[in-house]
């Protein structure tokens, strides 16, 4: 069992919530706390950073984008506006769902990869908490703008840099509930890490989803093929259980509109100053109205 040595107060009090299940991403070998890094029986070392999260790359990511401080900012506000709160709330819902019912032992984890702020993370923790369960969260992105943001707020959560690509730096078997949530999916690697009665929660957006906006914004569309694409590779690993959509419209300012395409991989083509007069041409002093339209996928691991 993983143990803590000259652990340092405050900075490492998320990491040690999380520390049973981390594993390291080189050698997959479990972690103790010495001073203000995570060691493994290997001695491959990591400095868990000042502000609590731990980045567990391993220099094999650093050609891919992540996302900036103005992307996560961005998709903070997107969140407070409520633009995507029934999808929240949904989430929520099966999250918790499948908390409440898991099988009894240790402080049932709930990791998202992908976590971006943590906003769905935290919404499944609360959901849960309401419901009388006592779970723990762990975040994982390639992304240290939002590492930082998960590590802020409540519930508290344990914040992690990775590439899911390169896989989950996480023990197999230890994870109640898995979510994907507009983020990249490694069936995979999560089939690897769900418990035998855990959840894999995945949503992600069908054609119509924001529909109104993605032409005049330069945004990336979905196309008609993209839901046989997801089942192709869920299918290999893992058991779809159920699947819904859901679909609504919001009616939202032209900020609101520039956040929208600003958190997300137009920002890494358009400056803000090009996607707010975008936005400003499409909304005016008035609002646009937008569909939003996801597919909400319950998996299970494969028998």
């Amino acid at each position: 069992m993983p143990h803590s040595r000259d652990a340092r107060p405050g900075r490492l009090d998320g990491i040690a919530q999380a520390l049973d299940v981390l594993r390291c991403p080189v050698c997959g070998e479990p972690f103790d706390v010495v001073g203000g890094s995570l060691r493994c029986g290997a001695a491959h070392s990591f400095d868990v950073a000042r502000q609590g999260y731990v980045s567990l790359l391993d220099g094999r990511s650093g050609a891919l984008r992540a996302d900036t401080a103005d992307m996560v900012a961005a998709r903070d506000r997107v969140h407070s506006a409520g633009v995507f709160d029934p999808v929240v709330d949904a989430a929520a819902q099966v999250g918790a769902v499948a908390i409440v019912g898991a099988h009894p032992g240790r402080r049932p984890l709930v990791l998202d990869a992908g976590a971006g702020g943590g906003h769905y993370l935290r919404a499944v923790l609360r959901e849960a908490a309401d419901r009388g369960a006592d779970a723990r969260g762990l975040g994982i992105d390639l992304s240290r703008q939002c590492a930082r943001a998960l590590v802020r707020g409540e519930p508290a959560v344990t914040a992690v840099t990775a590439d899911i690509w390169r896989g989950l730096p996480v023990a197999d078997d230890c994870v109640a509930v898995l979510l994907s949530i507009f983020s990249p999916r490694n069936a995979a690697e999560f089939a690897r890490v769900l418990s035998p009665d855990g959840r894999l929660i995945v949503v992600r957006p069908l054609p119509g989803h924001l529909g109104e906006i993605i032409a005049p914004m330069h945004m990336l569309s979905v196309d008609d093929a993209k839901t046989a694409r997801v089942h192709a590779a869920l299918d290999d690993h893992v058991e779809v259980l159920v699947e819904n959509e859901l679909t609504y419209s919001v009616r939202i300012p032209a900020p609101v509109v520039a956040d929208l395409a600003g958190m997300g991989p137009s920002a890494f083509h358009l400056d803000a100053g090009q996607i707010d007069a975008l936005a400003h041409a499409l909304a005016g002093d008035g609002v646009v109205e937008v569909t939003v339209s996801v597919a909400i996928t319950v998996c299970g691991r494969s028998a």
